[in-house]
């Protein structure tokens, strides 16, 4: 697909799995190419959202900031803290359209206890909640910076839910995420530090137990009337409809058509 925004970072596949109909969108492109800075996060949202996609499941690689929070461990955090540089495209508004949306709850609730019950259901170990700390990366983190987060509590440390998690939200689209531990970053004293070899010889025994929690979770996906991302905007536009400059109305179109119809 093409967007305003640019490609997304792949080939969008739509198929069918457990009785659902869903999309795949590979996030760092085929073949791994993307940094996490350079992901083209809103053009990867604009187009799940032109689809028809209605709720998005983040599978993320992350480090380890607590004991129980082990290499092979899934963590559905609740909740995130972003270090990211600012350089990452964050919203898609701007340009004579404001908007304001609440993220104190980053993750949709029920999505989100619907990926820890599908992950559950497998052999996997499954930690229910938690801090991500995002981080700009490609660099992992420093020890005094792993012991920083600790010391905020956070669970686990990656460098991809934001501006994802934001990006969602404008596009009212239910977002949680499921991630597997590859490594204890820089901080356990018994464990050498992250690097990225260990990293994917954790990742592939990690992928099957993903992709056998996602089969689960699509065939148990919990309805929308029971949280409020589908009506994000209701709360959040700013701007009078009269007052938005067509182009860009025009642009938004598949993230502003619930709220404001499609343009005249």
């Amino acid at each position: 697909m093409d967007t305003p925004f640019g490609a997304p970072s792949d080939v969008i596949r739509v198929g069918r799995l457990g009785g659902a109909r869903v999309a795949f969108l590979a996030r760092h492109g085929p073949g791994h190419r993307y940094l996490p800075s350079e992901l083209p996060q809103r053009a990867n949202m604009w187009a799940l959202k032109s689809l028809g996609v209605e709720r998005v499941l983040g599978v993320s690689a992350v480090g380890g900031l607590r004991d129980e929070c082990g290499p092979g461990t899934a963590v559905l955090p609740d909740q995130v803290i972003d270090r990211t540089r600012g350089d990452r495209p964050e919203t898609f508004f701007g340009g004579g359209i404001v908007a304001h949306v609440g993220m104190a709850e980053p993750m949709c609730a029920a999505l989100r206890r619907a990926a820890y019950e599908a992950a559950s259901a497998g052999a996997q170990p499954v930690v229910d909640g938690g801090i991500y700390v995002v981080i700009e990366g490609p660099a992992f983190g420093t020890r005094a910076e792993s012991h920083l987060y600790r010391d905020w509590g956070a669970s686990v440390v990656g460098m991809t839910a934001f501006p994802e998690a934001k990006l969602a939200r404008e596009a009212e689209l239910c977002y949680a995420l499921l991630t597997t531990v590859t490594d204890y970053d820089s901080w356990h004293p018994e464990e050498g530090a992250v690097d990225a070899m260990a990293v994917l010889s954790v990742l592939r025994a990690n992928v099957a137990h993903s992709r056998d929690a996602v089969a689960r979770l699509a065939a148990r996906l919990p309805g929308r009337d029971r949280c409020g991302c589908a009506h994000t905007l209701d709360a959040a536009l700013m701007t009078d409809p009269g007052s938005m400059p067509v182009e860009v109305r025009e642009r938004l179109e598949p993230i502003l058509r619930r709220r404001l119809g499609r343009p005249s």
